[in-house]
């Protein structure tokens, strides 16, 4: 058994990118087992849980995951609004191998996948980048950005909690180095003439307007998690480049689920999922111009993987407790 702390000091967003990669590869070439997330919806408590198996075949891991997202939990209770638990597994016999905190997990591997959509879609000199939603996701992913290896002049941050705007401050500036930090109250501001968006919100209406969006923008809309959630205008999806994680988990719960069931846009407007562009079957952003959105809904082999990586190095570094169940 591994407690949130013992994962978190496990892992490094530089190591969950290199698995979570080798993750959407093996998914797009058929060698995992990846189903679409199974949902319990709390419409009365604002949340909802989820269950998200996945099995990848050449490396022989398997896990299970159960995650829940409340968004009121922080202001309410105090907890975190993703909270999660994860079992790994061994194919061989079905044994459970671990129970680990998931929290962590899913706060990087979420990240990691942000961070590789944006080597390949993103121009790799952007300057600006600008946070909307500051809360834990929007930390790590800034995390996966630098790994990425951007180099920014300015970050700007958005978010309805100006509390939360200054903690995200607070926690990126010993990394951010000479960066400038800049806390915007005006959205709109925030988002003329920077060159990547990271939507990190629970919204159910569009934040940010096609008006204010130059050409050339990347956008990693992470939000978007779940039936009925969007954070950017669909205008924008209209004369973006569309790269999913998941086509079937998008389609139901991604950036682009509310366009597509009013019939805005349609399954021929989405260019590729991620792991089409990592293999080589589509490529990624073609000029400094275009318009790149990549609609992440979090997909299980990404769990699987970084579960698979703490695992193998809580046995070798001697972290854990034996439990019988």
């Amino acid at each position: 058994m591994l407690s949130e702390q013992e994962v978190a000091e496990l892992l490094s967003i530089e190591e969950v990118m290199a698995a979570v990669e080798v993750a959407f590869k093996e998914a797009t070439l058929g060698y995992a087992q990846n189903p679409p997330k199974v949902y319990l919806n709390f419409s009365q408590h604002r949340g909802d849980l989820r269950v998200m198996p996945a099995y990848l075949e050449r490396q022989d891991v398997a896990s299970v995951k159960l995650v829940s997202a409340h968004p009121d939990n922080p202001q309410k209770f105090g907890l975190p609004t993703v909270q999660g638990t994860l079992m790994l597994f061994d194919p061989r016999n079905g044994s459970l191998l671990s129970i680990m905190g998931g929290q962590n997990i899913t706060a990087l591997r979420t990240a990691a996948a942000g961070g590789i959509a944006a080597k390949h879609l993103a121009n790799m000199d952007s300057k600006v980048v600008t946070f909307v939603g500051a809360g834990v996701q929007a930390r790590t992913q800034f995390l996966a950005l630098l790994a990425a290896g951007f180099r920014f002049e300015e970050v700007r941050v958005w978010d309805i909690s100006p509390k939360a705007v200054a903690a995200f401050i607070s926690d990126v500036k010993c990394k951010a180095g000479q960066l400038k930090l800049v806390h915007v109250t005006n959205l709109a501001e925030a988002i003329q003439g920077t060159d990547i968006v990271v939507t990190t919100t629970p919204s159910r209406m569009p934040l940010i307007l096609d008006s204010w969006v130059s050409d050339g923008t990347h956008f990693n809309c992470v939000g978007a998690d779940a039936p009925g959630k969007e954070e950017i205008d669909p205008e924008i999806l209209k004369r973006a480049k569309i790269i999913v994680d998941n086509w079937e988990q998008a389609c139901h719960s991604g950036e682009i689920n509310v366009p597509l069931r009013n019939g805005v846009i349609s399954k021929a407007d989405i260019w590729a999922e991620l792991g089409e562009i990592l293999i080589g079957m589509k490529v990624g952003r073609t000029s400094p111009e275009e318009i790149t959105v990549f609609d992440t809904t979090g997909i299980a082999v990404q769990d699987a993987v970084t579960a698979n990586l703490v695992y193998t190095k809580a046995l070798q570094n001697k972290r854990g407790s034996f439990i019988e169940i």
